[in-house]
């Protein structure tokens, strides 16, 4: 299982594309959506300057065949609208891919996250290439569960050292209290913890974005 972020550049054809590129200082923040016979719904919140701008011009494109706003304030309006053109949607629905929130649009660029195996993240840029969208990778790493990577003693043995405070600052117990309690000999917890912190670090770094594999294969 891989997770990744992307950046996509969409169509200046497209009508979010044009309305958050017009207006270059206003967030748009997809909450929710999901395909609706030839269309798509959506739950959409707007922050910034323009909020007022935009609702009027997004109620006046073709391409935004209904629009119910719910909520309101100085800088940041939530609004429910349908769109007979959710192209991002129908890209990620052919992938076989769900949309997870939030999916972010400024300037006519967005960006989502997507965890899913390496053959629907093809699939998901076969079908970004097929309608005619760029896109960039900002990182790309393998989703693996911690529990896989320790042992079983690993585990238990990290998860008590955590719970005893041991990795607290300041430590709340030491070393040879931990392994009094766990009535292990101290050499041995000191080295099994130093494998479990090993594994553990690694798997993290693996997944920072400057270690991060960035191509869709």
């Amino acid at each position: 299982m891989a997770r990744a972020q992307l950046t996509i550049d969409l169509p200046s054809s497209v009508w979010i594309s044009e309305i958050s590129s017009r207006y270059p200082d206003t967030l748009f923040r997809v909450l929710a959506a999901f395909p609706d016979d030839d269309s798509g719904v959506a739950l959409l919140e707007l922050t910034g300057p323009d909020v007022v701008e935009v609702l009027r011009d997004m109620d006046r494109d073709d391409e935004v065949v209904g629009m119910d706003p719910l909520e309101r304030d100085d800088d940041s309006v939530l609004v429910q609208f349908e769109t007979s053109e959710p192209l991002l949607l129908w890209s990620l629905q052919e992938a076989g891919l769900p949309l997870e929130p939030p999916l972010e649009i400024v300037d006519g660029d967005a960006s989502l996250e997507v965890v899913a195996p390496h053959a629907k993240l093809s699939a998901l840029r076969d079908q970004l290439d097929a309608f005619g969208m760029d896109f960039e990778v900002g990182y790309l790493y393998e989703s693996g569960d911690s529990e896989r990577l320790l042992t079983p003693r690993q585990q238990e043995l990290l998860s008590t050292a955590i719970e005893s405070g041991y990795y607290d600052t300041p430590r709340e117990c030491t070393l040879t209290d931990l392994a009094d309690d766990l009535d292990t000999a101290k050499s041995t917890l000191s080295e099994t913890l130093h494998r479990a912190e090993e594994t553990a670090i690694k798997q993290f770094a693996s997944n920072l974005p400057q270690f991060a594999d960035k191509e869709l294969v």
